[in-house]
């Protein structure tokens, strides 16, 4: 290339891309066109290409104006035209490229893509268990950075959102979980709002969030779990009795509340022995036995009518119902009024009818008085006017009665009234009879009934009684029991016949009859009250013995009775007996007595049941206070005083020993040996209480006081001494007010007590008691729980680590000894190296309340954050005092890296070009560069050509090997590829090299990546000279700087766009002396 150049020179651009931003507004400034014009000459620009329709272009100022809207994500890069001309050489024109969007994270323009459709539908059963995952929604978000995070939730539940809303949640990930119960009776479905949110970014510089929404219809599939149920309840219907067997009643219809199974259902009658039948399949009950509803316990017949599903439900149960029919029997008039014995309301009508009675009546009675002792009902079963029924007599003395009522309804008392008092009459005849007719109008073929009545007449009285003797002489034996007989056969005779020729017998005076009593109808004298028979207050009595007949006439007599003796008076004890003696004494006394019974006789006769005839006792041995049950020390001593009457009388007499208490007994403990058990640090607590007794009687000589034998640690006990009962005392131990225990600084856990009982009133010091007492300290929940170091050492998690998995346990330690200790996350810290990655890390991992680390999230990326920071404490929750949480620690997870990442070619801007005539081997033609973001080893890039194929001007292609390698190089924050001629090319060829370049990282497991380069074979007619202002020696040395930066070639590679090779740079003299 001669760079030497005369006359005007054209412009050249020094611009090949641009960004812009796709929320650019119609109208305003994308970029400026610039191009260099050595000449100075104005410019003017030009755009010009399939996507130049976006742009419009300020031909003078270069400004490029938005005429369309831009999408990114619908055409990311733009490739114009760009010309540029000066007015005097031809216009220059270059390919400019347009990338839509901003450096970095791209604006928020498109909401989230939620894939599937605007609606989904899904059938879900209804014992769908909780926390079940129904559904799996994702949204696809074309922006970049924070805004294609997406994440989701649930916006509305239909039906009705407040209460359902909390039935369903959705997870990060877009799981669907059911977090209720499902029942198909409450909805058939549900229709949940489900919103993809992005992360949110810059749109015409506000910070935009996007949205779409999708709907999840849920089709509740319903399952056999409920009762079938009656419709169109309560049932009820009528049927005449005696109606045809099969005669319907009414039909009753269940369904199947489980509506979306819809069962067969089958019905049956629950009641045993009804005269009705139910078709198991329609429904339909009819009668299947005779009606009579006199027959029945109620017109009102209750069926219990039952619905049976046919299937088992979901329980394994039969699902089945019950529902109650009301029949209702309706009267026929198949009944005739019968008559019965027996008086209302007490009448019992399932018995046999009667049509035969008696009653009595006293001749010559008033008209309407009626016949008496006649219990007479007429009975009709039949209802309303069926049962109505008239009564009228028959028969010979029919004139001289009438019935009453005459007519009756239902059921009525009958009775027969004196219509003719003068035919009434005893001396004519001694009975009447008369017939009553029943007659049931309504009923011709089956009418009447007839009750033949027979009527008893009564006579007058005209007698008085009268006795044998005027005067009778009787006797009895004193205390004789009530009843015993005095005289059986005291009688009046009374010719009147009947009750009027009756007679009673009673004593007179009235209070004779408290002592002596007849016999109303005998006449037989005998004794009313025997304990008032006393010969020795009165021997002898008188009485009056009436006999009155049954028209109340009176003939008496007189009675002497006399008492005889008897042995009834007991010896009687003269003087009391109450003696006092000191225990270990003997006692000795004499019992007197006498007997108010006849003296001379053996009813008075006395004798002694302690030492015969004398009375004299005494005790067989000392006596013992503390044997005596008594607690003043007495006993009592029963002395027998007897006579020698029939039957024998005696009397008994206490003797009062009264017994003095020694102090000749020791305390003793209710138990050989005492536990307790107390909380630790508790100063005056109760610990327990020990009891002794001391079997003296008297208070001062069972009176017993405890005290603590000096032993280890009984200095931290007290104990108290307390009067429960008569020689009962209990010792109340508790802690030294003054004196704290720790159970954690205790070598021994119980201490080991002597607990004495003394006797304070003993004569002797001796007399005490001891016990052992163990006394056990518990242990109180009061020293906060700690996590030991090891338990915190730094953790390494892989990324890409399978969820749930578990990377750590975390232990902790309480020196208590009841304690339950559950671990709780404070906060999560993000690190990536030495900066915070801010929240990117919270859900990765899942403390749990036993200490176990789990990996919560699939999302692990050591690119995101390479050090995970949990802060936490443990929490004692059997704390009893003091603070129940540990300090607060913190666990380090570390993050490893992985070969995770391909390789990612960077965007080549460049054209490439080659001239084969001057292309020496080794010769750099191309670059390229990528990135791995995994990092040492596999993080490390290495390039190779795969495969090189010619595309030649006519459209021919051609394979070639080995023509063209690469070289890697290593650069800050990226790889370096450089493109080197790898033998001579052939400069007969021309048209288009496609270089297939792979990049492979560097450890397994290995991912690769490639690219196509395009570089244009060219002969040297595309040789050009340019004139330089500057030196021959300003030109060289920019020449001298590292191949990656040519100052020349660059220059003009990027105006051009195509490849720059230097031939020879000549000063203008050495030119033109050269032509």
């Amino acid at each position: 290339l001669l760079l030497v150049v005369s006359g005007n020179t054209a412009p050249f651009f020094n611009m090949t891309f641009v960004y812009v931003p796709e929320d650019l507004e119609l109208g305003q400034q994308a970029f400026q066109l610039t191009a260099t014009d050595i000449d100075g000459d104005p410019l003017t620009y030009t755009i010009s290409g399939p996507e130049a329709f976006y742009f419009s272009v300020d031909g003078h100022t270069g400004i490029v104006t938005l005429r369309n809207s831009l999408d990114r994500e619908l055409l990311a890069r733009l490739t114009i035209i760009v010309g540029v001309s000066d007015g005097t050489n031809e216009a220059v024109s270059a390919r400019a490229r347009a990338a839509a969007g901003l450096v970095g994270a791209g604006p928020s323009t498109i909401p989230p893509a939620l894939l599937g459709g605007t609606t989904t539908t899904l059938l879900c059963a209804q014992n769908t268990e909780l926390n079940s995952i129904i559904y799996n929604v994702f949204a696809n978000d074309s922006d970049t950075g924070n805004a294609s995070k997406v994440s989701y939730s649930i916006e509305e539940v239909i039906p009705d959102s407040t209460r359902n809303l909390w039935l369903f949640y959705i997870l990060p990930n877009g799981s669907v979980v059911l977090n209720g119960s499902l029942d198909y009776a409450k909805n058939t479905f549900y229709q949940l709002k489900i919103i993809a949110k992005d992360g949110g970014g810059m749109l015409h510089n506000t910070l935009t969030f996007q949205q779409s929404s999708t709907y999840l219809s849920l089709t509740i599939r319903d399952l056999p779990n409920l009762d079938p149920r009656f419709l169109n309840e309560p049932y009820s219907s009528s049927v005449p009795e005696n109606c045809a067997l099969g005669t319907t009643v009414l039909t009753v219809t269940a369904m199947d509340r489980d509506t979306g199974v819809n069962d067969e259902i089958s019905y049956s009658i629950s009641n045993a022995s009804v005269p009705f039948a139910i078709n198991a399949t329609t429904g339909t009950i009819t009668v299947s036995g005779p009606l009579d509803r006199e027959q029945l316990p109620s017109e009102e017949v209750w069926l219990e009518v039952t619905a049976c599903e046919k299937n088992l439900d979901i329980h394994g149960k039969v699902a089945q119902a019950s529902t109650l029919v009301t029949v209702m029997v309706t009267d026929v008039n198949d009944n005739k009024p019968q008559f019965y014995h027996c008086s209302l309301p007490s009448c019992n009508f399932s018995t046999s009818a009667q049509n035969t009675f008696r009653g009595t009546i006293i001749e010559h009675s008033s008209s309407r008085l009626p016949v008496y002792n006649l219990s007479i009902v007429a009975h009709d079963p039949d209802k309303g006017i069926n049962s109505n029924y008239e009564l009228y007599l028959q028969g010979a003395n029919a004139s001289a009665f009438t019935v009453s009522p005459s007519k009756i309804v239902g059921t009525g008392e009958v009775q027969l009234l004196v219509q003719d008092p003068s035919a009434v009459d005893y001396e004519i005849s001694h009975v009447m009879v008369v017939q009553i007719i029943a007659n049931d109008m309504g009923n011709p073929t089956d009418c009447c009934s007839t009750a033949t009545v027979t009527i008893d007449l009564i006579d007058s009285n005209d007698h008085i009684p009268e006795f044998p003797q005027s005067t009778y002489n009787l006797s009895v034996m004193e205390n004789s029991p009530a009843g015993t007989l005095i005289s059986p056969d005291i009688t009046a005779y009374d010719p009147d016949s009947g009750v009027l020729g009756q007679i009673t017998y009673q004593l007179l005076p009235e209070s004779i009859r408290k002592i002596f009593t007849v016999n109303a109808t005998t006449g037989a004298v005998l004794v009313q009250n025997g304990s008032l028979l006393d010969r020795e207050t009165r021997s002898i009595y008188y009485a009056n013995l009436q006999a009155k007949d049954g028209g109340n006439l009176v003939g008496t007599t007189v009675l002497e009775i006399t008492v005889l003796d008897d042995n009834d008076m007991a010896p009687i004890i003269t003087g009391s007996y109450f003696i006092s003696v000191e225990e270990g004494q003997n006692v000795r006394t004499q019992i007197q007595a006498i007997d108010n019974d006849k003296p001379g006789n053996p009813n008075s006769e006395l004798g002694f049941k302690i030492l015969p005839s004398t009375g004299e006792m005494h005790s067989k041995e000392p006596l013992d206070r503390e044997a005596l049950e008594d607690e003043r020390g007495q006993m009592v001593v029963t002395v027998e005083v007897y006579d020698h009457g029939v039957p024998q009388l005696s009397t008994t007499v206490n003797v009062t020993i009264t017994v003095g208490d020694v102090n000749d007994n020791a305390p003793m403990f209710l138990n050989h040996s005492y536990k307790f058990s107390v909380l630790e640090d508790s100063p005056g607590l109760f610990v327990g209480d020990v009891e002794a007794t001391d079997a003296d009687r008297t208070e001062i000589n069972s009176r017993i006081s405890f005290l603590l034998q000096r032993t280890s640690g009984s200095s931290n006990f007290l104990i108290r001494s307390f009067h429960l009962g008569p020689g009962y005392y209990e010792g109340q131990l508790s802690m030294d007010p003054d004196m704290s225990l720790d159970y954690d600084t205790l070598q021994e856990k119980f201490f080991s007590l002597v607990v004495l009982a003394e006797n304070t009133a003993a004569d002797n010091v001796g007399d005490t008691a001891n016990v052992s007492v163990v006394v056990h300290i518990l242990d109180v929940n009061d020293e906060p729980p700690t996590i030991p170091l090891d338990s915190l050492q730094d953790v390494d998690v892989r990324e890409n680590i399978t969820q749930h998995s578990l990377v750590h346990t975390l232990v902790a330690s309480d020196p208590d000894t009841n304690h339950s200790l559950v671990f709780e996350e404070l906060a999560v810290a993000c690190f990536k190296g030495a900066s915070s990655a801010r929240e990117v890390c919270w859900d990765w991992f899942l403390l749990t309340p036993n200490g176990s680390v789990l990996v919560n999230s699939s999302d692990i990326d050591y690119e995101l954050c390479d050090t995970v920071v949990l802060t936490l404490r443990v929490e004692d929750l059997y704390t009893e005092k003091g603070n129940r949480y540990s300090q607060n620690e913190t666990l380090r997870i570390l993050i490893s890296d992985v070969n995770d990442n391909t390789p990612v070619f960077q965007p080549i801007l460049d054209t490439f070009v080659v001239v084969p005539e001057i292309s020496p081997v080794d010769l750099q033609v191309a670059t390229v560069r990528a990135k791995d973001a995994d990092s040492g080893p596999r993080g490390a890039i290495t390039f190779s050509v795969v495969s090189v194929v010619l595309v030649e001007d006519n459209g021919a292609s051609r394979p070639f090997e080995k023509l063209f390698k690469v070289v890697t190089t290593e650069e800050q924050d990226s790889y370096l590829g450089s493109i080197q001629v790898a033998s001579n090319l052939d400069g007969s060829l021309k048209g288009q090299y496609q270089v297939t370049v792979e990049a492979q990282d560097g450890e397994a497991p290995v991912h690769s990546a490639q690219t196509v380069l395009n570089i244009f074979a060219v002969d040297q007619s595309y040789r050009v000279r340019l004139q330089f202002v500057k030196t021959v020696d300003e030109v060289q040395r920019p020449l001298a700087q590292p191949p990656s930066a040519p100052l020349v070639p660059r220059a003009l590679t990027t105006v051009t766009k195509a490849g720059v090779y230097v031939v020879a740079i000549r000063s203008i003299e050495a030119t033109r002396a050269s032509q």
